[in-house]
């Protein structure tokens, strides 16, 4: 049985600390502990790819509308960090965007996500999903690849060998080589995650 270095509490670190003085330490040294630290490299990540496809689909001409709760209240995505209830799950569980076709005026549930892994199952959306009509765009260091959440609920995915990229997809109608170029900028910008 270990034990701490500071405290004398257990820790499965032989020769480190426990939990609670490791974050102590942290907040002491100043700077973000390690679960702060990955939450918020996460949500760049994010913003970086929700901002790609947003800049991607107006530079092709779409009306694009930010639709999630934490563009409608700022802070709340903060605000909800660690609740756990109906409604913060509810408010996690908003789409990014509302996007218009330009040609035809359709409009559509966009839901961005990156991984480095180019995968996303249905598993990866949250239980019970209620935008069954929703499109999830997935940006990887590679690629923009895109699924609905019908396709994934009736056993399709996004993988690394997959072939379900955006530019496929009939209902946007988009210009292949802007996202090629929209592609690079991931590149440059996801090079290092």
């Amino acid at each position: 049985m270990a034990e701490c270095t500071k405290c004398g509490e257990y820790t499965k670190f032989n020769g480190g600390l426990c939990s609670k003085c490791y974050a102590e330490k942290q907040i002491d040294a100043g700077g973000l502990n390690d679960k702060d630290y990955n939450y918020r490299y996460g949500m760049i990540k994010g913003r970086i790819a929700e901002t790609l496809v947003q800049e991607l689909f107006l530079a092709l001409g779409y009306s694009v509308f930010r639709y999630g709760m934490e563009n409608t209240i700022p802070g709340i995505m903060e605000l909800l960090k660690g609740v756990r209830t109906d409604v913060a799950n509810e408010i996690r569980r908003m789409p990014d965007f509302v996007v218009q076709n330009p040609k035809n005026g359709d409009v559509y549930f966009v839901e961005v996500k990156f991984r480095a892994s180019e995968e996303f199952t249905l598993k990866d959306l949250p239980k019970d999903y209620p935008y069954r009509n929703a499109y999830i765009i997935l940006v990887s260091k590679k690629h923009i690849k895109c699924v609905t959440v019908e396709e994934l609920e009736a056993g399709d995915q996004i993988t690394p060998s997959s072939r379900n990229y955006l530019g496929n997809r009939k209902e946007f109608d988009l210009d292949k080589q802007t996202i090629i170029d929209f592609c690079d900028f991931a590149v440059q910008f996801f090079q290092s995650v």
